[in-house]
């Protein structure tokens, strides 16, 4: 016996020292992979490169990009217009992969990106239409910072690039649209803050260095895939001056001018008749001149290939590739500019002096990124390593997120929050109660981990699981009697329905409003059965026609998770069992299925076509009936508002004699804008028994005139207010930019006379005066 304890202390010892020994290991491998990846350039080690002007840190970005383009054989310039950009190794550089993804946490999407060793998975984030949904920017730009830590920290260990093609800020004008999911709604105003929020959160907020790069896609009026025999690539999108200058161009505006973006993407469709990457009164005069973009313009992938095969705009290829770069496009996704860009110079259609100006914009971006600073250690980001990815501090973020843009479109009763003493048995049914992968939309990566909804449901009370249906298809109603069963036994039912990336997704459009096969019927049946109270939970991206359960007593309840993230299932079960407050609102209206009757995706019109019979898209323009409107969202409390200050008169200096639209309206170019501020106090008062977090938005109603829309988001704040709380919010409202609206020709004016500014149920009028004689009418 003594003998065994002696040998058995030895393995002891043994195991011990195999446990420290494998610890160091760890710990060594993990500080050697954070450094893991090879310096891009200028590595201090190569006496050949090292002393180089473009290495020296000390001299400006601008001489250093020339110095390097000087070095550059045409071959060399032209190697570097394709996103896989060619390694030049007389001077030290490796090669580079631009296409990286992180619409809503770093993804694989994109080749720049792998997901393997020390860098399993990634924080997925809920989709962007779910985020959104929070009104919050600065949860918006920290989800950023969280985002370009993660990649930054892949970029470290050799996995991941620096240059991310992400966000997509493309208006939601058509439910139906597939990678609606992906965008900031309808609105252009949150469309644009939540640009310049993530992009700043992505970027950091040093103007000479950059954590990464982000990129604003896809430039512009970019919002149909595939719908009805029509697709992206074939697609002409005929839209006004109108149209442009106050919907689709204003959130690309604003991701240049407030979030200093580094690059741009051009989309796939023709405007008005011109491939947006070929046209140089988008890309060279609008963005690079207008806005005055800081970085580079990239194409969507293979757009270049597609103006010329298949929307057969050029002749030849030789002219795709001259026209585009002439255009002011830098970096094409895709081979087409490499293979046939030298061609192009030697027929005269280019100059070698158009392809410097493109290769300087990457480079420089480059260089503020600090590929060509050396030692990766050395830089400001080089400390981030796979102990940085997938952090309980990021996984709570992505909690709070889904918290926060969870909607609760209806509580009669109220139902909702449930009782965990009332409420003990659960029965979980809908084939997107167990899902996990589905709650992490499209344009994701590999998620930390999951918690699907009835994982979620089972930490707050016993469930009984049954789908219902096979998938979110439900094409028969084999597994019905299961469910209806199951909701039959149980104190309460949650049905967790709605779509997924077969249904609605890139190169999807859907052709319906209405919940897929025989979602509809299961609902119902099992409403009719239930003992309890009946929840309906939806995952989408776009909206859904639920009129049946909004008109049905027997589901007194029915949540909007969106596409809620890898923590979806904890948060919708802290929703339902009041651990979380909702206070969500939607970014887009949701239609009844009519609103689809002769209503094209291919008409682009914001506003009706009384001609056509259309009635007019989004909120701004649309005065029909709807399922549920844009901003719609309760809470477990209740909140009440009051304007408690704000002027009722607001003067406009104007510069000289300037036109006028009837004599009502002064040109935004022609007003002294800096400093024209309408401040709001606003006082929010919480008359309910719980605390909660109170989205406010603020509406302005231009006064009347077929061009102005009905009315339009003009700020918004997320105010937690506690229980018998007031608090006193103040939003400053930019005259020039909110109070304006954009004539038929395209001009941004500003309406003089009463505006209403609504909050709530609370009006205020302003009138906005021109302070001089020089408002003439014409």
């Amino acid at each position: 016996p003594q003998k065994d304890s002696e040998e058995e202390k030895i393995k002891e010892m043994i195991l011990h020292k195999m446990a420290i020994m494998a610890a160091i290991l760890f710990f060594f491998i993990s500080s050697v992979r954070v450094h893991s990846r090879e310096t891009f350039a200028c590595d201090t080690k190569d006496a050949a490169t090292a002393t180089l002007r473009f290495c020296q840190q000390t001299v400006p970005i601008p001489e250093r990009v020339k110095d390097l383009i000087g070095r550059l054989t045409l071959a060399e310039k032209v190697s570097l217009l394709g996103n896989t950009a060619a390694a030049i190794p007389r001077l030290g550089i490796k090669g580079y992969e631009w296409w990286s993804e992180a619409l809503h946490g770093v993804s694989n999407v994109g080749p720049g990106t792998k997901f393997d060793g020390l860098y399993p998975a990634a924080t997925s984030f809920p989709q962007v239409i779910t985020t959104v949904a929070s009104f919050n920017a600065s949860l918006w730009e920290s989800i950023g910072r969280v985002v370009s830590n993660e990649a930054r920290a892949m970029y470290n260990g050799g996995v991941g690039g620096l240059t991310y093609w992400s966000p997509n800020v493309n208006i939601l004008r058509d439910p139906r649209w597939g990678r609606g999911q992906e965008t900031p709604g309808e609105d252009p105003v949150v469309a644009g803050k939540y640009a310049a929020s993530y992009v700043r959160g992505l970027q950091g907020n040093d103007p000479r260095r950059l954590k990464v790069a982000a990129c604003c896609k896809h430039f512009t009026a970019y919002d149909l895939d595939n719908w009805n025999g029509v697709d992206r690539f074939h697609f002409n999108a005929k839209v006004s001056k109108q149209d442009i200058e106050d919907t689709f161009d204003v959130p690309f505006r604003m991701c240049v001018k407030e979030g200093n973006v580094a690059s741009i993407m051009c989309s796939y469709n023709q405007v008005n008749g011109v491939p947006t990457c070929a046209d140089p009164d988008l890309l060279k005069k609008t963005i690079r001149n207008q806005w005055g973009l800081n970085g580079y313009i990239v194409s969507d992938c293979d757009s270049v290939g597609v103006l010329y095969d298949t929307q057969h705009y050029t002749g030849t290829p030789e002219e795709a590739a001259a026209k585009s770069i002439k255009a002011g496009l830098d970096l094409d996704c895709g081979p087409f500019l490499g293979a046939h860009t030298i061609d192009a110079v030697k027929k005269n259609l280019l100059r070698e002096s158009d392809i410097d100006n493109a290769v300087a914009n990457t480079l420089t971006v480059q260089m503020r990124l600090g590929m060509f600073d050396g030692d990766i250690a050395a830089q400001p980001y080089g400390h981030l390593g796979s102990a940085h990815v997938c952090t309980p501090v990021h996984k709570g973020l992505a909690l709070e997120a889904a918290h926060q843009g969870i909607v609760l479109l209806k509580n009669r009763g109220p139902t909702l929050p449930l009782s965990r003493l009332r409420h003990r048995t659960i029965a979980v049914i809908g084939p997107n109660s167990d899902a996990t992968v589905t709650m992490i939309g499209n344009y994701a990566g590999i998620a930390c981990g999951y918690t699907s909804p009835v994982q979620g449901i089972t930490g707050y009370a016993r469930t009984v699981h049954n789908k219902g249906c096979a998938d979110v298809h439900c094409m028969d109603d084999r597994l019905f009697d299961g469910a209806v069963e199951a909701s039959r036994k149980a104190d309460a039912t949650v049905l967790v329905m709605g779509l997924d990336q077969t249904i609605e997704a890139e190169f999807k459009d859907r052709n319906s409003l209405l919940l897929p096969g025989k979602q509809q019927e299961l609902i119902s049946r099992v409403a009719r059965a239930s003992k309890g109270p009946v929840i309906l939970v939806l995952m989408s991206g776009g909206p859904i026609d639920v009129s049946f359960a909004e008109k049905d007593s027997k589901i007194p309840a029915i949540v909007w998770a969106g596409y809620p993230g890898q923590e979806g299932g904890t948060a919708i079960a802290d929703i339902l069992f009041g651990g979380a407050n909702p206070g969500g609102k939607l970014p887009m209206t949701w239609y009844p299925q009519d609103y689809l009757t002769n209503l094209p995706m291919t008409e682009m019109s914001m506003r009706p076509v009384r001609s056509k019979g259309i009635a007019g898209r989004t909120y701004r323009f649309y005065d029909g009936p709807v399922v549920y409107p844009f901003g719609h969202g309760l809470s477990y409390t209740h909140f009440t508002h009051n304007i408690a200050d704000a002027p009722k008169v607001i003067p406009i200096a104007v510069r000289g004699r300037n036109g006028t639209v009837s004599g009502k309206s002064v040109r935004v170019t022609h007003a002294r804008c800096s400093r024209l501020s309408l401040g709001v106090h606003v006082d929010i008062t919480n008359v309910g028994s719980r605390d909660g977090t109170h989205t406010m938005l603020v509406f302005s109603a231009p006064p009347g005139g077929e061009w102005a829309p009905k009315k339009q988001l003009v700020a918004f704040e997320r105010v937690h207010v506690a229980a018998g709380e007031k608090k006193r919010v103040q939003v400053n409202i930019h005259v020039c930019k909110y109070l304006s609206v954009v004539d038929r020709a395209g001009i941004r004016r500003i309406p003089i006379g009463d505006h209403g500014i609504h909050i709530g149920d609370e009006t205020h009028t302003v009138s906005l005066q021109a302070s001089t004689l020089g408002v003439i009418k014409s």
